[in-house]
């Protein structure tokens, strides 16, 4: 049996491009594609070649209930990124003006949290 592998995750964030020049700086992401959203809005996809974040603005009136619950912003636990180093990642999400927070060292990796401008936690690990 394969492993199924996460491709990618779809967020609502108040400024879609802020949020991917964001994630471009801090894990050097690129944006894979931008453009339009089929609910309307406009939508970024952040990432590598093989796995990406979404991050969407809802912009017009909800017509539906799945229009209404992409107007809502960050309605996830948190978003994991994997980096090699954990140390320049950290220092990044400070000089971006970010607060790292609970600190881990744990088997088999490391790891710390942070919030970005829309309350999104993102947890950044690193494996031994």
């Amino acid at each position: 049996m394969s492993h199924a592998i996460l491709e990618h995750v779809n967020v609502t964030v108040s400024d879609p491009h802020r949020t991917a020049d964001l994630l471009c700086k801090l894990f050097d992401w690129d944006i894979r594609w931008s453009g339009p959203s089929q609910m309307g809005g406009h939508t970024y996809h952040v990432g590598t070649d093989n796995h990406y974040v979404a991050v969407y603005t809802y912009d017009g009136q909800p017509q539906t209930p799945a229009q209404q619950q992409a107007r809502t912003r960050g309605g996830l636990n948190h978003i994991g990124v994997c980096v090699e180093d954990l140390n320049a990642v950290e220092q990044r999400v400070i000089e971006a003006g970010f607060k790292p927070y609970a600190h881990d060292d744990y088997a088999p990796g490391r790891r710390f949290y942070f919030n970005d401008m829309d309350e999104i936690e993102f947890e950044v690990v690193a494996y031994a």
